[in-house]
């Protein structure tokens, strides 16, 4: 399936950050991941794109998606939030869905023009997409989905998971699937891990929390590259908040390395 209608020409190195499902955090780790490539490759520019947004609101700048507001935040990408997100859609359902309910169609030109904008600015980028990577995002073809769109960038993929039961299955799907189409995944970022819900005794604990980790390996054969704790401090991105525990773990990693980003002589 071809998005574009010429094929993208992006040169700097980036990855696609995608979950297995709607609300896991794929905001909170690109943010985070944002913030890591600044601190630990001093003088990179990080550019951030949200190629589209549903559920965005109306403002007197027209509509502002709140993902675009976080990654512009965290990555102190000096662009235009309509060029970080240059599809937005205020009904909050999946892209294909909104595009159909408002009769507009995803524009997929403005997509290609934001990303070779965003790739000439910056010396790396990250590309947050939405929702799982099966949601539709072309009402026209509702075969077209967000792995079309992992598909046609080619940077190497992050998949974002929850920590708790039921994260087995949806990882795994979710990475045969971008295999299958030939995406290389980077490997996994578990989100929400909470020491405190296997403890023994507490029949509303969930216990899958302490095995996770190891199984999602096994099954994957894909390095977890973070486990993001999960925090009872405010977590609001778009208004800059995220707590020092969700950064630090996410910093452990060498982001440069995962998304072959050369160091920037200052």
């Amino acid at each position: 399936m071809t998005l574009f209608a010429s094929p993208l020409k992006l040169v700097r190195p980036g990855l696609f950050i995608t979950a297995t499902d709607t609300d896991v955090g794929k905001t909170v780790v690109t943010c985070a991941i944002a913030a890591a490539l600044r601190q630990q490759t001093p003088g990179t520019k990080v550019a951030v794109c949200k190629p589209m947004a549903t559920g965005c609101r109306r403002d007197r700048e027209g509509l502002i998606a709140q993902d675009a507001e976080a990654l512009a935040h965290f990555s102190d990408c000096r662009q235009p939030l309509d060029v970080i997100c240059p599809v937005r859609y205020v009904p909050p359902a999946a892209p294909a869905v909104a595009a159909e309910m408002t009769g507009t169609a995803v524009d997929f030109d403005a997509i290609a023009r934001s990303l070779q904008v965003l790739d000439e600015w910056g010396d790396c980028m990250l590309v947050e997409g939405v929702g799982g990577i099966l949601v539709p995002i072309d009402h026209r073809d509702p075969q077209v989905t967000v792995l079309d769109l992992a598909v046609a960038l080619g940077y190497p993929v992050v998949v974002v998971a929850r920590a708790g039961l039921g994260t087995l299955n949806h990882t795994a799907m979710t990475t045969r699937i971008l295999k299958s189409a030939g995406c290389r995944v980077a490997g996994i970022v578990i989100n929400g891990y909470d020491a405190d819900s296997s403890r023994s005794g507490d029949r509303s604990a969930d216990i899958s929390m302490t095995s996770n980790r190891q199984w999602l390996a096994k099954m994957t054969r894909l390095p977890i590259l973070a486990t993001v704790p999960r925090c009872t401090e405010p977590v609001a991105p778009h208004q800059g908040q995220l707590p020092a525990a969700i950064l630090d773990a996410v910093a452990l990693t060498w982001w440069s390395d995962v998304a072959d980003v050369p160091l920037v002589k200052p």
